[in-house]
């Protein structure tokens, strides 16, 4: 039988492990040491005399143990926060701009994650290029913006970076002796800029086909064959294939994605420090 409570702390800890796959990830969002992250998961385990999570050295799994328990902890902390909500006296509100090159299929997951932890802070995103985000940060219509690095700014704290190729259609082929056809985003987009830049920096001609008001349309662009496109693979769907070296295009750097934000405490901080980890997380895999 157990006689002593729980440590809410040690629950949250399992959890963020869980959700993030990570110990490394888990102490980055509560920032705090991947030790005291790992102690407090030792206390927990002690506390229930069971084995919650498998260690290896590339990740982390969950026991049978451990899954039995997942949704208790949950539930466990669901209760905790509407018990101490009854003590605050209101709803917290967070927006948050993101990227379009920067939001990927995960953020919808990421939201609802970050919204069932913390019901007295409601969380508003907008989508949008990050020139056009910054500026509205820049006018305190924003808290936080979460977007690639941007030339002209020292503000921002990197939280990942990520990968970017030449992507195609399944089957597509470029026909000889015609310029590269060429999906991007309009101007100002600083991915654009980027791939005009190394495109005529290698002396490859190229042609602009498909301009589009997002990444999932010039995503779509790709898909329908119209031609290629600089993306990051975790923004593409199925089928889309690094055609890079077999066209001889000229290899893209990793872009830093970066933080900008205003918020230094509280309950929107806290969900920045989980959200900026989550993406780092997934950039990563």
């Amino acid at each position: 039988m157990i006689d002593r409570p729980l440590d809410l702390d040690a629950v949250r800890a399992f959890i963020l492990i869980v959700e993030l796959g990570s110990f490394t990830l888990a102490a980055e969002a509560t920032e705090t040491t991947q030790a005291a992250v790992s102690l407090k998961l030792k206390r927990l385990e002690e506390r229930l005399d069971c084995r919650l999570v498998e260690r290896t050295p590339r990740h982390v799994q969950l026991s049978a143990q451990g899954a039995a328990f997942l949704e208790h902890a949950r539930e466990l902390l669901k209760v905790h926060d509407r018990a101490f909500s009854v003590f605050t006296e209101q709803q917290e509100r967070l927006v948050i701009g993101i990227s379009d090159h920067v939001a990927g299929p995960e953020l919808p997951a990421l939201i609802a994650r970050m919204n069932q932890q913390d019901r007295q802070l409601l969380i508003e995103v907008r989508i949008g290029s990050s020139s056009d985000l910054l500026r509205s940060f820049d006018r305190r219509e924003l808290d936080a913006v979460i977007a690639r690095f941007d030339a002209g700014r020292d503000d921002g704290k990197i939280i990942a970076t990520e990968k970017f190729g030449w992507f195609a259609a399944e089957g597509w082929q470029h026909r000889t002796g015609d310029p590269l056809p060429v999906a991007t985003m309009p101007e100002p987009c600083g991915v654009r800029r980027l791939a005009e830049k190394y495109l005529d920096e290698a002396g490859i001609p190229w042609t602009e086909v498909f301009v589009g008001g997002g990444v999932m349309a010039v995503s779509a662009a790709v898909m329908a064959k119209l031609g290629v496109a600089a993306l990051a693979r975790r923004m593409l769907p199925l089928g889309a294939n690094d055609v890079g070296i077999r066209l001889g295009l000229p290899e893209l750097p990793s872009l830093p994605i970066l933080l900008h934000t205003r918020v230094r405490d509280g309950r929107s901080h806290t969900a920045l420090s989980e959200l900026s980890v989550a993406f780092k997380g997934a950039v990563r895999d």
